[in-house]
């Protein structure tokens, strides 16, 4: 049996929040056999107040380039201690020894031995035999980077009413966050949102996400635990048709790449939302773990080719030193990174800008 959560308008109450930071799983557990109290739909925290719609439709150059700052903090860290550490005062002589010293450095973001190589090589036909400073190092970095990073525009598609998202990754990835955060950011530009608990093998992620709906004030479908998350799809979508809403979004349970029949079970959710609404899903999200490193890529792949995934969003971009790995899976998978997670709250999640990120990456 499927249930389904309507929103309220909102009242005095405070909002619900989530236990402990957002990308951690709720601690509560409500029984799911039951059918669902209807939530109040409450405004996000005060302390984080929506944006207005034309600010988020168009956030300035400066701002986003400030959150990618802050969301790279750790990353841009560890490599202007690792970069500067190669350098005196005086500067430094670009020889083999600094070449080898710098592709070592890079290695650490989990970017890879090919993108590594890249770099260092644009730095050795620049400067090699000269005397360099790190300003000038970083400037080649950077640049090579923006190139590296480099994608056509990729907006959301989202042709009609409804047009339907499914976000696929393995457990532990974010993905529940991440929607949370997506349906937060598109609801800020006044789409109407119905979010679908599909994971529903796990009742922590469809507490963690009955509680999303709550904050952002958005309706939601749910199943008993253990229910078929192919007829919770099938559902989301017939909601969102009688509701008029602009997007569904659907949860997915979280699975390893390596288990195909699991992945067949992805393959059938996207057969059962075709047959409600044309070409559905219009998106397949793949969300990857930015703290998972190199693991990251081995998960792309393996979803990337069940799910017929459409573009990525990369989360958890705060938590880690390696946020260098954004590097290879644009360079391996014809997969446009989309969003990125730069933080715990419901506002931290940005569309993805190459020349913002590969700056903040390495400003100083």
């Amino acid at each position: 049996m499927v249930f389904w959560r309507s929103k309220k308008k909102s009242d005095d109450s405070p909002p619900a929040q989530p236990s402990g930071p957002a990308q951690q799983e709720p601690s509560t557990a409500a029984d799911h056999g039951q059918a669902a109290a209807t939530p109040k739909a409450s405004p996000p925290a005060a302390s984080a107040p929506a944006a207005s719609p034309p600010a988020a439709a168009a956030e300035s150059s400066a701002g986003l380039f400030g959150r990618f700052r802050n969301g790279l903090e750790k990353t841009r860290r560890a490599l202007n201690t690792d970069i500067r550490d190669l350098f005196k005062d005086e500067g430094r002589l670009v020889d083999d020894e600094f070449l080898g010293e710098l592709f070592a450095k890079l290695i650490r973001t989990d970017m890879g031995a090919g993108p590594a190589e890249e770099l260092r090589d644009d730095v050795a036909k620049r400067y090699r035999g000269r005397k360099v400073g790190l300003d000038e190092v970083l400037e080649s970095i950077t640049a090579q980077t923006q190139a590296m990073l480099q994608q056509d525009a990729a907006p959301l598609n989202l042709p009609g009413k409804p047009s339907v998202i499914l976000v696929v990754g393995v457990n532990g990835s974010g993905k529940t966050t991440s929607i949370g955060k997506l349906s937060h950011h598109l609801t800020s530009q006044g789409k109407k949102i119905v979010l679908g608990a599909g994971d529903t093998f796990r009742a922590a992620a469809v507490e963690q996400l009955t509680i999303w709906s709550e904050r952002i004030g958005c309706d939601i479908v749910t199943g008993k635990q253990g229910a078929d998350p192919a007829s919770v799809a099938f559902q989301t979508v017939d909601k969102a048709i009688e509701i008029g809403a602009d997007v569904a979004i659907i949860d997915t349970a979280g699975r390893l790449q390596t288990q195909s029949n699991l992945m067949q079970e992805l393959d059938k959710i996207r057969r059962v939302v075709g047959k409600k609404v044309e070409d559905a899903p219009h998106e397949v999200l793949l969300v990857l773990d930015a703290t998972a490193g190199q693991n990251a890529i081995s998960q792309a792949k393996g979803f990337s080719d069940a799910a017929g995934c459409t573009g990525i969003i990369l989360a958890k971009l705060d938590g880690s030193a390696r946020g260098g790995v954004i590097l290879p899976i644009r360079r391996q998978f014809e997969l446009p990174v989309k969003f990125v997670g730069l933080g715990e709250s419901i506002e931290d999640i940005a569309e993805f800008d190459a020349d913002s990120f590969a700056t903040a990456l390495f400003a100083d």
